[in-house]
């Protein structure tokens, strides 16, 4: 039996969630086109007949502004220093010296490195080349795998290669066991990928969301869920005039969760200010952070 860690790290935007949904084969990891997307460390288990690979996404490398943003990266460095494989994922657009110490970090490690260049598709034959090239030079013991994850261009040879460098070990969960994440927690998700979707500016960054109810009936869920922003106008512009931009997230929200969860889902959303959540410990201790890392 061959097993292990296999953590996903990058900067913000790389793709590093479309790679891991893509890996998996399920969308366990919210995705949309803002940085600070992934706050999370999320998990998701992938099973063959001899092999469990545990996959991590993490949040992408920032530099810290908020109590938030620091534990966003502590769940990062411990992600470097925990993995039996780590997948590097950067993309053809970013500038290869970006967050540069993580990358000299990546040289000091025995752990094997596979380096993900996403977003080909963006790019030429020759310009991928080079830039190969000069990965080659930054990480030479690094296996290299062009891709786009998005149309999961060349992910089964990452699988296979992620496969193939396994230490040998027992499996971590059970074989129907997909993530360590409750439905709750993809509940709460769901409901922020629609507002980093459909608000602007500041907006995303200052809301999160609690689930205050959640029970399964027969036929369907019943959910209850609080969105937090940091002010009263913020507030406002979620909710919308006549409460019709709440509802429309409510909408695309319970239309996910009916396929995610597949059942009929009852949403009901409220809004609240928190003050300063981003760097109120307990809040963050409530929103599902670690305190520790805090």
């Amino acid at each position: 039996m061959f097993s292990g860690f296999v953590n996903i790290i990058g900067n913000p935007n790389v793709g590093k969630s479309t790679l891991m949904n893509a890996l998996v084969g399920e969308k366990l990891s919210i995705i949309t086109a803002k940085a600070q997307t992934t706050r999370h460390r999320i998990i998701g288990i992938v099973n063959g007949d001899n092999f469990q690979i545990v996959f991590s996404d993490t949040p992408g490398i920032l530099q810290p502004h908020y109590k938030l943003h620091e534990n966003m990266m502590s769940s990062v460095r411990a992600a470097i220093g925990d993995a039996d494989i780590i997948l590097y994922v950067t993309d053809v657009v970013e500038k290869i010296d970006k967050n540069r110490e993580y990358i000299e970090r990546l040289q000091t490690l025995q752990t094997p490195i596979i380096l993900v260049i996403n977003k080909v598709d963006l790019t030429t034959q020759d310009e991928l080349e080079m830039l190969v090239a000069r990965w080659k030079e930054l990480l030479p013991a690094a296996y290299i795998f062009p891709a786009a994850a998005a149309g999961r261009f060349n992910t089964n040879n990452i699988l296979k290669q992620v496969v193939a460098l396994l230490p040998e070990g027992p499996a971590y969960y059970d074989k129907e066991v997909l993530t360590d994440k409750n439905l709750r927690f993809f509940a709460s998700e769901i409901i922020r990928e629609k507002i980093l979707l459909r608000y602007y500016k500041e907006i995303p960054y200052s809301a999160e969301v609690t689930v205050e109810q959640f029970h399964e009936a027969d036929d369907c869920y019943h959910i209850e869920a609080t969105i937090h922003v940091v002010r009263a106008s913020q507030k406002g512009i979620i909710i919308g005039r006549q409460g019709a931009s709440l509802k429309q997230v409510g909408i695309q929200a319970r239309k996910e969760m009916e396929t995610f969860f597949e059942k009929k889902v009852h949403l009901k959303l409220l809004v609240k200010v928190t003050p300063n959540w981003r760097e109120n410990p307990q809040q963050l201790k409530r929103f599902g952070y670690t305190v520790s890392d805090v």
